[in-house]
């Protein structure tokens, strides 16, 4: 791989599809007839080069609200040391996280977001999560020092690993107020509540460095369980917090979450085999991600070669519920919870999201997602595959990354970030047959040297969904109405407020009593044909009927509606959507008292 240390110019489309079209056409005819991606026949093929928001773009049922560029502190192609990495939200401000610190955004109105502050502060890769005015980042780089300096680390003794905490009450000036180190660093963490203190939460930290020398941290050793029970390895590490003195922060035991798990079947499509570099199929010595459901007490942890299902109701003390390999996966990146938690789509970052992994070579089944429902027991049972479709250049470092729910009602819609691969929106209500909805995505950043850039993670919050730009800012798109996706839906989507969001640790959506809740779910059983047109059509008039009036009318209609669609579920070949819609109404009558 060549990362590029300077940013390739804007250039004309004609010019990059006639740059493109032969490498591109060559990789598509050498690609045998199945089990691949797109094909060359889709918008997002031979898109212009550029830096910024100067690239060709390709946008399907969703549009481009504005663009940011880094702030001047990060505006710099060294290699890795300073892409944006993940993203946070409270109220109307966003985190973004920097492999060299973190910007504050206000974004009080999407169409023009101002940028708070930006902390320079070397971390690698300085993903956040915010708490309240706590802002959690993390780090594992060797550059990263205790005082945030930027002269690098001679003495071991200045090196940070681990956690930072910074005061963020005054987002325009972030104070750093505790630095929680760990053995192996912090690649990633995740804030798991207390369930019953709402004075405490708990942090697990996915830390993928080296085990330290004893000489900054003397607890730490290495080696396996069998060798040396309390090495670093094979764990997960929990920081608890108390949210009134969060200086005192502190590790206070870990989690050994992978005893007993058989040798994984092989990695990236090839099995295991006596000729395999044994660290290519070995099992997990930690978690690159773990994803919170706090609702359900659950947590998916995405470990190298297994995705895992932990029961969390004891934070101090999770308990594997099951574990799945796949020969398929490269590497389980990161998992996204159904909103009734009975399934999860879990990512494969094939190539480790520096790699080109889209093109029209690269298999279906390799570096995108697969879907697993869970059991009331627990148990995981693995489905269908999942990827970005449309077929990238070699210099597009692509791979399924970050994304979260699109809250949606009735229905499994997730959006997700690919890299240079673009943001793509996907629906994954059934488990066998996902299909995409919408897409944005730009050309490459550079087309003679691979330049690392693209959407590192995507996210809904509050009505827009957001972007971190690893190479060129912050993107806000907004979802359009489709054949996939209608007005009603969207609409419905946005009267889910959140307060505070972090992706990592999943919140349970709620729709409030309304109209468009309950004309999504007819718009759904009208799109399926989960009842007769001529039904369909007389509800869409009992609807309006209903909205025309108020007060004790409004409720008497909508109950009287109610009770109808409880008889047409007999008729239904959509039964459970129509029950949802008969609560949705009866919930919209007890409000219209």
């Amino acid at each position: 791989m060549r990362v590029g240390h300077g940013w390739g110019r804007a250039a004309m489309v004609a010019l990059a599809v006639a740059a493109t079209a032969m490498p591109l056409a060559a990789q598509q005819k050498a690609q045998p007839p199945r089990d691949t991606i797109a094909t060359m026949d889709d918008p997002r093929v031979g898109l212009g080069p550029g830096w910024g928001n100067s690239a060709g773009i390709a946008l399907h049922n969703m549009r481009l609200v504005s663009y940011s560029p880094k702030p001047v502190e990060f505006d710099s192609a060294q290699g890795l040391t300073y892409i944006n990495s993940d993203l946070a939200f409270r109220g109307n401000i966003v985190y973004q996280g920097n492999f060299s610190g973190f910007s504050i955004w206000d974004v009080s109105d999407p169409t023009k977001p101002v940028l708070l502050s930006t902390v320079v502060c070397a971390t690698d890769q300085g993903d956040p999560s915010i708490y309240g005015n706590l802002l959690f980042i993390s780090a594992e780089s060797p550059r990263s020092r205790k005082d945030c300096g930027t002269q690098g680390v001679q003495d071991g003794k200045d090196r940070m690993r681990g956690v930072r905490i910074f005061d963020v009450s005054d987002p325009r000036n972030p104070r750093l107020i505790k630095n929680v180190e760990t053995c192996r660093g912090s690649h990633t963490h995740t804030i798991v509540p207390h369930p019953k203190d709402p004075r405490v939460i708990y942090i697990y930290v996915g830390g993928s460095a080296g085990v330290r020398d004893a000489s900054e941290m003397p607890e730490c050793s290495d080696g396996t369980v069998e060798e040396n029970p309390n090495t670093a390895h094979y764990r997960v590490d929990i920081i608890r917090v108390p949210l009134d003195r969060p200086q005192d922060a502190a590790v206070i035991g870990y989690a050994r979450i992978f005893e007993g798990l058989p040798r994984p079947p092989g990695r990236a499509g090839v099995a295991a085999g006596p000729d395999m570099d044994e660290d290519r199929i070995r099992g997990p010595r930690g978690c690159h991600d773990l994803t919170a459901y706090p609702a359900y007490n659950l947590v998916a942890g995405s470990c190298g070669s297994y995705g895992i299902l932990l029961d969390v109701t004891d934070p101090e003390r999770p308990v594997r519920l099951d574990a799945k390999s796949d020969v398929n996966f490269s590497l389980w990146h990161t998992a996204v919870f159904s909103n009734d938690a009975r399934s999860v789509v879990f990512t494969d970052e094939w190539g480790g999201g520096t790699q080109p992994r889209c093109r029209a070579t690269d298999p279906l089944r390799l570096g995108g997602n697969t879907i697993l429902t869970i059991d009331e027991k627990g148990k995981m049972t693995q489905h269908a595959y999942i990827k970005m479709l449309a077929a990238q250049h070699e210099m597009e470092n692509c791979v399924s990354h970050n994304g979260g729910l699109i809250p949606v009602p009735g229905r499994d819609i997730m959006v997700q970030g690919w890299y240079q691969g673009g943001v793509n929106v996907f629906d994954f209500t059934d488990p066998d047959n996902p299909f995409e909805i919408a897409y944005f995505d730009r050309g490459p950043v550079d087309l003679e040297q691979r330049v690392i850039g693209g959407s590192w993670g995507a996210y809904w919050y509050n009505g827009y969904i957001y972007s971190s730009e690893l190479a060129r800012g912050l993107d806000i798109l907004e979802l359009v109405p489709s054949e996939h996706l209608s007005k009603n839906e969207i609409e419905a989507a946005k009267l889910v407020r959140m307060e505070e969001y972090n992706p990592q640790t999943q919140p349970k959506l709620v729709w409030p009593p309304a109209f468009p809740v309950v004309r999504a779910y007819l718009d759904q059983l009208i799109r399926n044909e989960g009842l007769p047109k001529a039904r369909t059509t007389a509800i869409a008039a009992e609807i309006d009927a209903a909205e025309a009036v108020t007060g004790a009318a409004r409720r008497d209609r909508l109950m009287k509606l109610a009770a109808a669609l409880d008889a047409d579920v007999q008729r239904a070949t959509d039964k459970k959507r129509v029950r949802a819609m008969a609560a949705a109404v009866r919930e919209l009558a007890e409000a219209s008292r």
